[in-house]
């Protein structure tokens, strides 16, 4: 993303509970089922993008081949006003399955712990799409170690 098209503004953390969960190769996921059981209020960080770092934002994450979808969250910032903010949630097609699949247990920050084990795009196998991971992934059984998926 070009300098200039993204702003960190501040920590931050949603006003309700969400499911935060690691889905296939520990790739992270929020799943818009606000409020469910298990779920804890998600901290991150809110960065203020222009519409041209929207766009890529918006490619990177697949909104338009059903991976991710962008929509309003209400957060509380630590410091300023955090005004109309939007998160990319994991597709609804899938966020209950995956939910599911995870236990009903989420993590309320994905940082360097929950990311041990993440498996980068180029090195995850070719010959399947990303919502073809995910099926894989929703429709194998739990283990203590879903690091290996």
């Amino acid at each position: 993303m070009r300098s200039g098209d993204v702003a960190f503004r501040c920590n931050c953390r949603t006003v309700e509970p969400h499911p935060l969960v690691c889905g296939p190769y520990r790739v992270p996921f929020l799943l818009n089922l606000p409020g469910a059981a298990g779920a804890d209020r998600v901290s991150g960080e809110l960065y203020a993008v222009s519409a041209r770092g929207l766009a890529r934002l918006d490619e990177l994450e697949g909104t338009e081949r059903g991976h991710y979808e962008r929509l309003p969250i209400r957060v509380e910032p630590t410091a300023e006003d955090g005004g109309g903010v939007e998160a990319y949630f994991a597709e609804k097609s899938y966020a209950i399955e995956m939910w599911e699949r995870c236990g009903k247990r989420g993590y309320w920050v994905y940082g360097e712990k929950e990311a041990r084990g993440y498996v980068k795009r180029k090195d995850r196998p070719q010959d399947l799409s990303f919502l073809e991971q995910i099926e894989q992934f929703v429709s194998s059984s739990s283990s203590s170690d879903d690091d290996e998926f």
